[in-house]
This record gives C-alpha cells, sequence and structure tokens, in this order.
C-alpha cells in the first residue's frame, strides 16, 4: 500500500496524471475542504475547549514515521512495582469540533485520512490535523489520558481515562528509534517499550492472536520518480503497535462493563476455512503438524521462502468481515476481533480516523462515571456504516494507486519475461496472482496449470497506465 513514510512534497509523476485523477474521480476521494470549514478549522485551532488537569509534568513522547505530523498518540511507559504503568495521550479531537458543525460534517463525509505517496487526503484540515491538536513536541495540548497498569506479565490490571493538558517532549522517528535500540543507545523510553512490547507479543500468542509478518508493497517516491519496494515491518513498529493495542483492548473492556460503546470487530474463522489452508500447506510442501495450532504455524513461516510466502498469502484470506458494532444496553453476540483474540476498540487514532472521536468520549464518560453525551448518542447507529465506507474507500484507493505504480514501472518492459512466485490459483480460469521481488510487483498471471508456491517465468504481456492493469502470462512450451 502506499507508505505512510514519505514525505509530501514531490510532485506525481506526468505519467501517471490521468491515471491519479480517474482513480480519486471513481471514488469519489474528497478534495480541498470548502471555505467554511476551513474557517471554523481556523478558529477551532485558537479557541479549543481546555481541560483543567494539567498533565504536563509527564513527560511523553511520540513515535511514529519519520515525516508524520499528524500525530495522535504519546507515550510514557514507567516500572510500577514488579508491573508496569503506561500513560498513553491521545490527541483530543473533540476539543476542537463543535457537534453539528460545518467541521463534523465534512469528517462524516470523509470517514478517514486517506494516503497517496504525494498527497494526503485528511480528515481533518491542516490547522487542526498537523497544527493545534497534534501532539508535537513542546506544545501544550488537550489530550484524552490514559492510565493503563500491567502486572509482571504484561497483562492490564487497571484502566482509567481523564482528559488533561500534556506536552510532548520528543518526536521520535521509526528508523531512528530502531537504530539507537539496536546500537544500545535507546534510553528508557525506547528500552522499556521493547521490553513491555515482547511481553504483550508473548500474550498475544498465548491467547490465539494473529499478527502476519507479510511484507507491504511501498511507493518509494524521489521528485517526480516513483518505484515500488517489499518493506517489512521494523521490531519497535510492533512493539509501539502494542500500546494502542492494549488502550483498544482496555477500551473495549470499559465499554462492554458499561453496556455502551462502539467495538472494532472480526468474526473467528470458520472450521472449513481452517481445513482448507491445511490442505494448502500440504499442497505446498509445507508441514503443520495436527496438534500446532493456527497461530503457532503462522509464526513459524518465512516470507522470503517462495512456498511460505504463497502459505502467508492464503493465509491473509482466512479472516474475513471487519467492521463495526454500536450497541447500548444489549452487547454484541459475536463482540471479538478474531485477529487480536479478544474485544477491540479503535481509540487511539482521533485524528486520522472519526470512530475514535466518539469511543474516546465514550470511556471519558464511562470513567467518570457521567452519561454519554448526546452528540455521541445520536450518531452512535450510523457510524459503523460510515466507517464501512471510508474503509473501502481507503482500501480501494491504496490498492489503486500501487496498481498505477505497477503499471508505470513495467510499461517499459513490455514483452520481458520476468521470474516470480504464483501466490494464488484459480483452475477455473488459469489465473493467478504473481509475485516479483524486483520491482516489487504483485499482480495477475495467466497460464495452464499454475502451482501454487512455483517460482514461474512469464512475460509482461499488459500495463496500462489508466486503469493500473497489469498481466502477465506464462507462455507454452
Amino acid at each position: 500500500m502506499p507508505s505512510r513514510h514519505l514525505s509530501l512534497r514531490q510532485s506525481e509523476p506526468p505519467v501517471l496524471r490521468e491515471g491519479l485523477r480517474r482513480l480519486r474521480a471513481s471514488l469519489g476521494v474528497p478534495g480541498s475542504f470548502p471555505a467554511e470549514v476551513l474557517a471554523e478549522a481556523e478558529h477551532a485551532a485558537k479557541t479549543p475547549v481546555l481541560p483543567i488537569a494539567d498533565r504536563t509534568d509527564i513527560e511523553f513522547v511520540t513515535l511514529d514515521p519519520e515525516s508524520s505530523t499528524d500525530l495522535d498518540q504519546a507515550f510514557h511507559l514507567a516500572r510500577a512495582g514488579s508491573g508496569y504503568r503506561l500513560e498513553y495521550a491521545i490527541a483530543d479531537v473533540a476539543a476542537f469540533v463543535t457537534p453539528g458543525g460545518r467541521l463534523d460534517t465534512e469528517t462524516h463525509e470523509r470517514g478517514e485520512t486517506l494516503y497517496a505517496p504525494t498527497r494526503k487526503t485528511p480528515l481533518h484540515p491542516s490547522a487542526l490535523s498537523d497544527g493545534a491538536a497534534s501532539l508535537l513536541p513542546d506544545q501544550v495540548r488537550p489530550a484524552l489520558v490514559w492510565e493503563l497498569e500491567f502486572d509482571a506479565s504484561g497483562q492490564t490490571t487497571a484502566t482509567r481515562v481523564s482528559r488533561g493538558l500534556v506536552r510532548s517532549r520528543a518526536k521520535l522517528g521509526y528508523v531512528a528509534a530502531q537504530a539507537a535500540l539496536d546500537a544500545g543507545t535507546g534510553g528508557e523510553q525506547l528500552e522499556l517499550l521493547r521490553e513491555f512490547g515482547k511481553l504483550r507479543l508473548d500474550l498475544e500468542a498465548a491467547r490465539g492472536g494473529v499478527s502476519l509478518s507479510v511484507p507491504e508493497q511501498e511507493v518509494v517516491a524521489s521528485d517526480d520518480h516513483w518505484t515500488l519496494e517489499f518493506r517489512a515491518t521494523l521490531p519497535v513498529e510492533d512493539w509501539n503497535a502494542q500500546l494502542s493495542l492494549a488502550t483498544g483492548m482496555a477500551a473495549a473492556g470499559l465499554m462492554l462493563e458499561a453496556g455502551v460503546g462502539i467495538l472494532r470487530t472480526l468474526p473467528p474463522a470458520r472450521d472449513n476455512s481452517l481445513a482448507k489452508l491445511r490442505r494448502t500447506a500440504g499442497a505446498l510442501g509445507i508441514r503443520w503438524p495436527h496438534d500446532e495450532t493456527y497461530p503457532t504455524f503462522v509464526r513459524g513461516l518465512d516470507g522470503s521462502v517462495p512456498a511460505e510466502a504463497a502459505m502467508l498469502n492464503s493465509c491473509t484470506l482466512l479472516f474475513r468481515g471487519a467492521g463495526y458494532q454500536a450497541f447500548r444496553g444489549t452487547i454484541p453476540e459475536q463482540p471479538l476481533h478474531a485477529a487480536i483474540a479478544a474485544p477491540y476498540a479503535h481509540v487511539t487514532a482521533p485524528l486520522r480516523r472519526l470512530v475514535d472521536r466518539y469511543t474516546g468520549e465514550i470511556c471519558v464518560a464511562i470513567c467518570a462515571g457521567q452519561e454519554v453525551p448526546d452528540w455521541v448518542s445520536q450518531s452512535m447507529a450510523g457510524l459503523p456504516a460510515v466507517m464501512d465506507n471510508s474503509n473501502r474507500r481507503a482500501k480501494k484507493y491504496e490498492r489503486g494507486v500501487v496498481d498505477l505504480v505497477e503499471a508505470m514501472v513495467l510499461a517499459p518492459q513490455l514483452g520481458h519475461t520476468f521470474t516470480g512466485t504464483v501466490l494464488e490459483v484459480d483452475p477455473e480460469d488459469d489465473l493467478g496472482v504473481l509475485q516479483i521481488p524486483e520491482p516489487a510487483v504483485e499482480a495477475k498471471v495467466k497460464g495452464a496449470e499454475l502451482v501454487l508456491g512455483e517460482q514461474v517465468a512469464a512475460t509482461l504481456v499488459a500495463a496500462d497506465l489508466l486503469s493500473g492493469r497489469v498481466e502477465f502470462r506464462v507462455l507454452p512450451g
């Protein structure tokens, strides 16, 4: 997918401009904000509703892609007896957005921030998302401050969230943070993050959660030249993600206990889907003992091995049907997020995701022993549909951009033969998906008797710069 690790200063390659324009038009990707929305945001940036509690004594830091300026989260970790204490500041977007106002209406139309290599389509105007509401270093900001306590194993033992003023001390980037940890110069916060993150990953494995280590396609932009690479996440990204996951699980617990909230859900895999995966493993020659669980099996796969890369790709299809469940009084019949193996809620990215503003407000009200605000209650029932629609658009946009870049990179090489791994096969249509390591491409391949996991030589027969259609063909003999 297009990376958030990019500067947005570069220009779009001229050869792609029409294809990108058509893609945005077909998906209804929003353009610039209307003047009245910008004016409301500018006013809100100067007149936020500030909390009374002063938490600026806490030495928060942020950890994000180096170029990010829409900083939703800041953390502070400390030891607490034999366990840990996490103070997690989340940007308080509700301090800037007037319910029912023009800005509020616009965010409901957008749903979430969309990212492309040279263009960010933000949920909120930059005066807020990259300015007054962002947890930028050395700036006092309103925030929702989560206070989570954990035992020595990393299990959550206490949860509370309330409003407070915070001040981040430093803006850390993933690459530099990982390098510092590797060199032994990470400092207390990063060292604690590694220690705590590993504990939480162990707990995830123990409860049956699944994190697939599948390298992502990344668009790399330099001036007007774009290319593609496969990028594996850094360990520090996984440890940092555990802070957000722990908070989302704690938020879900609060809401389920109170009988009101919005969960992020994913139904468990069906038994026949697991049986199909076991047959796929057998066809690929990958050993999967009958007494080995799916999460344990997945963690042992190596994406650099062609057959195992195909297996990992098959595993991404196991869990389908992620969505949001709003409830009040009656708990959802299926409250779990199957990949996390626990109830879970989105609460940590309100600058970039609409629903988080609402779930954060619900949790603050619960912890304060107050009723959920009317503006939250009145919108709760419709939010799942808003978020599902924006999620679909975001995925199609990200995939569409990658398809166009693939076409651009490959177009000069029409007729050339590439060697790649077959990741998917549809024998009825002699179609499959081919992964090529250089350039980093995943595209349709047509050929008789394609075999999952095998490496094949395929000829590039199509690379359309307007639609992003790319196709390879395995020619006979």
